[in-house]
């Protein structure tokens, strides 16, 4: 029933309270990812699947790569640029691409730019399941650290906590959201302290700041530098989330955040692990908890896990909430999602998302076992990510900002460099388990894509067989009864007459006083305000169109909506409103499009898609579905 179009302007988004409490609650929610990478990044440089040599030669090589990726992926670009990039205040892959499309309009790369961004959404799927499971994971392996003979325990209470963690969803996160800021707090805090304690025994490892190091790493062993990167970009995963959370907390307040707290304790913590392995390199194993004095392990391994709990949390919500856009932009349909705060509108949860999430982590922590296994699968979908918002950049800075064509296309090419360097990397993983976010990626794709398609195709079959509306009104008049009340009648369509509509005429003969055809319209930009939401055509005789326009990040309540709505013949009234959809059965056919199987897909999607009722918020009792047949 919904239909992408034309932007109206929006309003002043932007998170309001002071900055030094906006900033707190960004370390909390959006730095969990990114917070959680050393437990495992380093290590994986040095024991993974392509294991460096423990000198100081590859210590001081990767730390290197490791501040220089930090600097130019997260501090220039996303902290200086990409987050300057927002829709109505609001980021990520979606909100991007709509941002784009709204400011290009319709032109030859439309097709090309909407696939980058769906791809983008695609590869985040893959990379939501993996956060969880290896965040955790890694985070409950420290108890091998404290005692060895605990070591058959970590598979069974890492899968308990993720139960424990996807059970909670349906209740919201508003309250344990509260705790998240300051939990971070410490943990960060403790991130620079045991990086400091170790620092002070080789203050010479701030020297990997020179990017000479990683020259000389490159230089000595180009192929294992070139194979590190895939695992020096884990250092980095959740850089995304500082642009898609942006709607949240403000840029000001994540790069305050970033830059004044995260990034130097992030630091600190990899130059005190480089000084460990500079004394003992055994401790490759895992720097991380081996870097804590033995009374400390055990704290560190409960802290680290509220950590990568908060960590799985926050990209878990924001699957969530690039579900929600991905149903009102048209990439999905309808689902059923449920609001768990009256007052926070981000705050919501899709069941369906939920449980598949928590079954496909469950099968990754059984399947891969360990946290270095899964680091194999990891980084493949993060940095495809990467890349294609370096190529979304590049249109932004030249058609969208107007940079000069120089500055635009030298900016966009050094990130394609750095970032296809490491997605380059990170497919010598394929084999290992880089198979597996590809794989969730191109069923995401698939699915995002099918149903865009089929509902394009859709509305062409429905359009061609419409009846102009002015047409309509003339030929019944006057051979049908007309009896009291309101009805209206939702069309996915602007022009025409809707099915339901006529379907009623053939079968109940009669026509309400008002008669009013209702599109629902979802907008390239996050939120609307109050004002203009609505256009009202009068065709006479009691017939209404009226379009009802939405942002992509707002629930539709039509019968809310309805009560601001006085220009259709006057109030509409609740008791006095009936409202007919119009269901499809769709049938597959050989006619051109989509490939049967994709046809098959859609029309199976179609019949499991939420009620229309309730993802509109429909009285039940007022509501009267007329059914069709329509072969695509």
């Amino acid at each position: 029933m919904t239909e992408q179009g034309d932007p109206a302007a929006g309003q002043d988004r932007t998170p309001h309270g002071r900055p030094a409490a906006l900033a707190l609650g960004a370390l909390g929610v959006v730095f969990g990812d990114i917070g959680t990478s050393p437990l495992y990044a380093l290590k994986e440089s040095f024991v993974g699947h392509h294991p460096l040599t423990v000198d100081p030669l590859h210590i001081y090589g990767v730390l290197s790569l490791i501040f220089w990726t930090m600097t130019l992926i997260v501090t220039v670009k996303y902290v200086f640029i990409v987050m300057r990039a927002d829709n109505d205040g609001e980021g990520g892959s979606m909100a991007l691409l709509a941002l784009i499309g709204r400011r290009l309009g319709e032109t030859r790369w439309t097709p090309a730019i909407a696939m980058l961004g769906v791809l983008a959404t695609a590869l985040f799927y893959g990379d939501a399941i993996i956060t969880p499971a290896i965040s955790v994971l890694s985070a409950v392996e420290g108890l091998t650290i404290v005692q060895a003979s605990l070591a058959d325990m970590v598979l069974p209470i890492a899968i308990v906590i993720l139960i424990a963690l996807f059970l909670i969803q349906r209740f919201g996160t508003a309250m344990v959201g509260m705790a998240f800021g300051p939990i971070m707090a410490i943990y960060f805090i403790t991130l620079a302290a045991l990086g400091i304690a170790n620092i002070v025994q080789h203050p010479e490892i701030i020297g990997i700041v020179n990017p000479l190091w990683a020259i000389r790493f490159f230089a000595i062993d180009p192929r294992l530098a070139f194979l590190a990167l895939g695992s020096v970009v884990l250092a980095v995963t959740g850089a995304e989330a500082l642009y898609a959370d942006m709607g949240h907390f403000g840029r000001k307040a994540i790069s305050i955040a970033w830059l004044y707290a995260a990034f130097p304790c992030l630091m600190l913590n990899y130059l005190g692990q480089g000084a460990l392995l500079l004394d003992n390199p055994a401790a490759a194993q895992n720097p991380f908890f081996l870097m804590a004095p033995d009374w400390a392990r055990l704290p560190l391994v409960i802290l680290a896990t509220m950590a990568t709990i908060i960590a799985s949390q926050a990209v878990i919500s924001g699957a969530f909430s690039v579900t929600q856009q991905a149903v009102q932009l048209g990439f999905l349909p309808r689902l059923r999602i449920l609001h768990t705060s009256a007052s926070a509108a981000g705050q919501i949860y899709v069941p369906l998302i939920n449980w598949l999430l928590l079954i496909f982590v469950i099968l990754l922590v059984l399947g891969f076992g360990n946290s270095s296994n899964l680091a194999a699968a990891y980084g493949i979908a993060v940095t495809g990510t990467m890349v294609i918002t370096a190529c979304m950049l590049g249109l932004l800075t030249f058609s969208v900002w107007r940079w000069p064509l120089p500055a635009a296309a030298g900016v966009t090419g050094l990130f394609l460099i750095i970032d296809g360097a490491y997605f380059a990397s990170n497919v010598t993983k394929i084999p290992d388990g880089g198979w597996f976010p590809l794989l969730v990626a191109a069923v995401v794709f698939t699915v995002l894509t099918t149903w865009a398609t089929g509902r394009r195709i859709m509305r062409h079959y429905l359009r061609e067989g419409a009846m102009e509306l002015d047409l309509f009104v003339r030929s019944t008049l006057a051979s049908l009864k007309r009896v009291p009340g309101t009805a209206i009648f939702l069309s996915s369509t602007t022009d025409g007459v809707p099915p339901a509509l006529l379907h009623n005429v053939k079968h109940n003969k009669v026509l309400h006083e008002r008669v009013i055809i209702l599109t629902v319209r979802t907008q390239g930009v996050p939120h609307l305000p109050l004002q203009g939401r609505t256009t009202v055509e009068d065709h006479g005789s009691g017939f209404y169109r009226l379009i009802l326009r939405h942002g992509f990040m707002e629930d539709v309540d039509i019968p809310a909506a309805m009560k601001s709505v006085h220009d259709c013949g006057g109030p509409i009234s609740v008791k006095d409103t009936s409202y007919f959809l119009s269901r499809q059965t769709l049938i597959p056919s050989e006619r051109p499009g989509m490939a049967m199987w994709r046809e098959k897909l859609f029309a199976w999607m179609i019949r499991n898609a939420e009620s229309p009722m309730a993802f509109f918020n429909l009285p039940t009792n007022r509501v009267v579905e007329l059914g069709s047949q329509i072969e695509i």
